[in-house]
Formats: structure tokens, sequence, C-alpha cells
């Protein structure tokens, strides 16, 4: 059976923005991980994946139809590593691709995040869903660099 062609590309991306999650965990220690070292009220590497990987995976559940994870994002604001957190990382990315086994693409879907009171009860449509978790993916990876950065010039 041939893989849509949206689930196709949705797993590329995703390969590409994960694998710079993973990366960008690697080799911190717990200091590292849970430092602001743009200062004040700046995230932490720590809780920079905590929110994209949240965030990817209510996203990508909304846009193939899936049931949302349990998620408090209000929480993730406050994530602190530890010397596990490599191994929970790793243990999300594979929750975000374990979404796309078996799914199917419906354009036409539409449905109400659950998430987030902000966003209200307005439906979003699956387009818009994938889009938005791609996006934001894609901007939590940026802020991750930046950080890293400024932890470790050097590297």
């Amino acid at each position: 059976m041939a893989v849509d062609p949206v689930i196709a590309a949705t797993l590329q991306v995703l390969q590409e923005s994960l694998g710079e999650i993973r990366k960008g965990v690697t080799g911190l220690r717990s200091e590292e991980l849970n430092a602001r070292p743009a200062g004040g009220n700046t995230n932490s590497v720590a809780v920079i994946v905590a929110r994209s990987l949240g965030s990817t995976r209510s996203w990508l559940s909304l846009a193939f139809g899936l049931p949302q994870p349990p998620r408090d994002r209000d929480t993730e604001f406050k994530t602190v590593a530890d010397a596990e957190f490599a191994n929970w990382t790793e243990q999300q990315i594979m929750a975000c691709f374990a979404l796309l086994d078996g799914a199917t693409w419906d354009p036409n879907l539409s449905r109400v995040p659950a998430w987030n009171n902000r966003l209200g009860a307005q439906p979003r449509t699956a387009p818009y869903s994938l889009g938005h978790a791609l996006a934001h993916l894609g901007e939590h990876v940026g802020h991750l660099h930046m950080t890293r950065e400024l932890l470790r010039p050097e590297s």
C-alpha cells in the first residue's frame, strides 16, 4: 500500500526537526539543560524541548483525527531536567513518530484543540493543524539552536 504523500512529507519534516531536538539535548548536563543563558524570563533547553514535543504531539493528533494526548501546557514552562531527560526526550520523540503509524489524511477534518483555553472553541482544520504543528516545531528548533549557542558558543 502506498504511503499518502502528506504523511510521507510530514514524516520527512519530523525526521529533520525531531533529529535537531535530539541533537539539542545530546551532551548537555542537567545544569546546562536547566540554564537560562539569555537571562530573565527566557526558556531553558529543557523547557523548549518539553514545549516543542508537547505542542507537536497535540497538533499532529488534531491534524490526523487522533485522540488528543493529555497536556498541561503551563507545566511545560516549569520543566526541570534531571539525569533521565535525554531518555524522556527520546520517548516523546518516538511518541510523535508513532502518531503517523497507520494514520490517514483527511483534509476535510476539523476539530477543536483541547489543551489551551486561549485557543477557544474554534475548530481547526486538518491542514491548518498540520501546518501549525510543523511550523511551530521549526520555531522551537530555531529557539533551541540559539539557546545552545549561548550555552556553548564554541560548539
